[in-house]
């Protein structure tokens, strides 16, 4: 296992994961995919921790997505339960980490246990400073983006904005990771070359990691190697070396 302390000093602040493989990682094994999934859940358990323990300020995390709905029913519904599951189980640590928990995406979608068990979960660790998980959950970037602009045409429509106040910040300011750090790293498993609708404002100047090892496989090695990986990057946004070098 690698040590805290043999990690880059350069750690992210926001790190986003699509959590991809669980159900292969399933079917590998002859067993339903669901099985997949609930193994998951202990990957997000322990990448939650090392996170918080790292310092890490946002974890943003692909849980379930907008075209997600159209998976066979009865796997929609495990995914339903686990969440629900998980936020009833994961409470307490939240709260004794410091953990606050927030949404994306069209939490309204969702069944009402899990609406439930996240408004709980929300409200009570509302005050957490530790860190940030944020929950993509019924999300998809392209509608995400929709919504902001749809937004900000009523605020024009209503005369409390003028069209040509609007620029990035006023669609950031729209969009559901609105006051979180600029996402810095995504993460994606299973060795898939794709971001599959996520976060597509936001990737703008992010770093992409790509693991081989599916979701239920990926603990505190992984994140570590995925972190080192950042730390040797050097992020130019446009610049070149040279220009970087000399602003330093």
């Amino acid at each position: 296992m690698t040590s805290d302390a043999a990690l880059d000093e350069r750690l992210p602040r926001h790190v986003a994961i699509i959590m991809d493989g669980n159900g292969r990682w399933a079917q590998s094994r002859g067993l339903p995919r669901h099985r997949g999934h609930a193994e998951g859940v202990e990957s997000v358990r322990v990448i939650t921790k090392m996170a918080r323990r790292l310092g890490i300020e946002a974890l943003t995390l692909y849980s379930f997505s907008t075209e997600n709905w159209g998976r066979p029913r009865d796997e929609v519904d495990a995914l339903m339960g686990l969440l629900v599951h998980f936020l009833e189980a994961e409470r307490r640590l939240m709260l004794d980490e410091g953990i606050k928990l927030q949404v994306s995406g069209e939490a309204e979608r969702l069944v009402p246990a899990a609406r439930e068990a996240l408004e709980r979960t929300m409200a009570a660790t509302a005050h957490g400073t530790g860190m940030v998980l944020n929950l993509a959950l019924s999300y998809g970037s392209r509608q995400e983006i929709a919504r902001a602009a749809r937004l900000l045409a009523e605020e024009v429509e209503s005369g409390a904005r003028d069209a040509a106040s609007i620029d990035e910040a006023s669609i950031e300011s729209k969009l559901y990771t609105a006051g979180l750090p600029e996402l810095d790293l995504v993460i994606r498993t299973a060795g898939e070359l794709r971001l599959s609708n996520f976060l597509l404002w936001q990737v703008a100047y992010a770093e992409l990691y790509v693991a081989d090892i599916p979701w239920p496989e990926f603990r505190e090695d992984a994140f570590a190697a995925s972190l080192a990986s950042f730390g040797r990057r050097e992020r130019r946004y446009g610049l070149t070396s040279a220009q970087l070098e000399g602003t330093a």
